[in-house]
């Protein structure tokens, strides 16, 4: 069995100064920790401004420079919970470094259940910014300046989007030694080896020489207990990887599996989805995945087989059972593999709840 590379750790040179840390003009001495409010814009209704609450746990040695980011997207709420959890764990009692946490960043989006800024406007494709743009520009630059710049890593935390589950997974340039050395720290079976896409997080994060990698679990609006504990788990992992925090390492698993490619499995028509197929499966070309059956009609009995377009893992997949032709309804990553790969992920998520386990 192939085993986990250790983790790399960043020179000292790369390490923030143990001094204290600066933004928005308040300075957070070593020791401590403070939520500094950014401020953003003001409701219409100017009944309250917005601001964009940043946790900065400053330690009291030298240490690395992490950021943590959620709710870009502000329909995705597991990473504002995993966000939570992290600061009040009690690691962070000998953090070393500072930790610069946003648990809300897309706090427009959040109050409409929305994953769009009030202009329509996708916050992850609206990087670097500016400031003098649009509402989302004029975000994307404060994110860009007070949080991801002065940091050396970062982790970005998001869901599927509506109606569709992510299996836990971590996306990074895996090309990048560093970089897949933090993605294989963090401790899921699944990597995706996946390219930035132009005005996201991490695209302009990689830009500027922030390393950081995105984790995916869940589906927007709805809290998934495994993708949180997997997501809390994860990102202790990566700071105990760069030095950030002592405690117990977790037991040597398996290498995580990486895939360079993967494929969305569409409605080959209009109607009902009755789903065969879960996340993690292993599912070979060919096989039927889900039917898709007609409302008007329950008595011939007749459907449409939803047949997989290639072998692999199903890592994600729609939760809405009512769809139009061309809908994407399961994701596949493509494995060599693939057999194996939904075996150790089985065995991971058995293991996220087995009661012995702490993190």
């Amino acid at each position: 069995m192939r085993r986990q590379a250790k983790p790399g750790r960043r020179a000292a040179a790369d390490a923030a100064a143990a001094s204290e840390f600066a933004i928005g003009g308040v300075t957070v001495a070593p020791g401590t920790r403070r939520v500094v409010e950014l401020p953003v814009a003001s409701l219409y209704t100017h009944a309250a401004p917005l601001h964009l609450p940043v946790h900065v746990v400053c330690g009291k040695r030298a240490g690395a420079r992490l950021f943590l980011s959620a709710a870009v997207h502000g329909d995705e709420l597991n990473g504002v919970e995993i966000i939570r959890r992290v600061l009040a764990h009690r690691a962070l009692r000998s953090l070393r470094g500072v930790l610069v946490a946003v648990p809300v960043v897309n706090a427009f989006g959040m109050i409409q259940h929305s994953r769009y800024l009030p202009d329509r406007r996708d916050l992850n494709r609206s990087f670097p910014g500016s400031a003098t743009g649009s509402l989302a520009a004029r975000l994307a630059h404060l994110m860009l300046e007070h949080v991801i710049r002065p940091c050396a890593f970062g982790i970005d935390l998001h869901t599927g989007s509506s109606h569709r589950a992510n299996l836990p997974q971590i996306r990074a340039d895996l090309s990048d030694a560093e970089t897949r050395s933090l993605a294989q720290s963090f401790g899921v079976p699944v990597l995706i080896d996946a390219g930035v896409r132009d005005g996201s997080l991490r695209g302009e994060a990689s830009a500027i020489g922030v390393r950081t990698l995105l984790y995916e679990a869940g589906e927007a609006l709805r809290y998934d207990e495994l993708g949180i504990r997997v997501g809390v788990q994860g990102i202790l992992n990566v700071m105990r990887g760069l030095g950030m925090v002592a405690g117990r390492r977790e037991p040597p698993r398996a290498e995580p599996f990486i895939a360079h490619s993967s494929t969305w499995v569409r409605a080959p028509s209009s109607g009902v989805v009755i789903a065969k197929s879960a996340l993690g499966d292993h599912v070979a070309k060919g096989n039927v995945l889900a039917e898709v059956t007609d409302p008007s009609d329950f008595f011939s009995g007749e459907s449409t087989d939803v047949v997989a377009s290639a072998s692999g893992v199903v890592i994600g997949r729609t939760h809405l059972p009512l769809v139009n032709e061309g809908d994407a309804l399961f994701h596949i990553a493509r494995f060599e593999d693939a057999e194996s790969v939904a075996a150790e992920v089985a065995s991971f998520h058995q293991d996220v709840f087995d009661p012995e386990q702490q993190y």
